[in-house]
């Protein structure tokens, strides 16, 4: 993939040259649930998400991550979401449209992302940001993970071109998996 090189969005259909962001249109705690119980204990939107289990309610946003791409002028965005406490998610909803409001919040990831394997979830800062932005995600620098060391080291630019055109090749075959919610931003 060269840099100048040109893709088909999933989403508008359109012909974009810039690097598209990997996003997940949903947690994988809903992923991995029924349809049935989709429509019966889940609620989602494109920036919220809870699941209602008799013994506990799961509550997620989406946020974005930027991994620093070494080796090229562009970063890799990811759309991501994160569990937040009950507390942080009434804050956060309290305050979703409130464009100069900032905080700070624990989260835990809840993507598995293509390339690693996840045995646990990924312990997360959840920084809001002002002007209407969706939320960044910084993992905590001493959680042992190779996707927390490539965060804080970065990756190369045919690391992150072949994330890309591994996510559009996935995206185009319209293959139906449990991966088929990496998607386009």
């Amino acid at each position: 993939m060269e840099q100048n090189s040109k893709f088909i969005c999933s989403s508008c259909g359109k012909e974009h040259e810039e690097w598209p962001a990997l996003a997940f249109y949903s947690p994988d705690n809903y992923d991995v649930l029924s349809e049935e119980d989709k429509k019966n204990i889940a609620e989602i939107s494109s920036d919220f998400c809870t699941i209602n289990h008799p013994n506990q309610i799961d509550r997620f946003i989406r946020c974005t991550l930027l991994q620093k791409v070494n080796d090229h002028c562009e970063d890799l965005q990811y759309g991501l979401w994160v569990s937040l406490s009950e507390k942080s998610f009434e804050d956060y909803k309290a305050n979703f449209e409130n464009e100069n409001y900032e905080t700070q919040y624990f989260g835990w990831l809840c993507n598995d992302i293509l390339g690693y394997t996840f045995e646990e979830s990924i312990p997360t800062t959840v920084v809001t940001q002002t002007g209407g932005i969706r939320p960044a995600i910084f993992p905590h620098e001493n959680f042992e993970h190779e996707f927390v060391k490539d965060f804080y080291n970065g990756i190369s630019k045919n690391e992150a071109e072949r994330r890309i055109a591994e996510m559009i090749d996935r995206t185009s075959s319209n293959e139906k998996s449990k991966k088929d919610w990496w998607k386009f931003w």
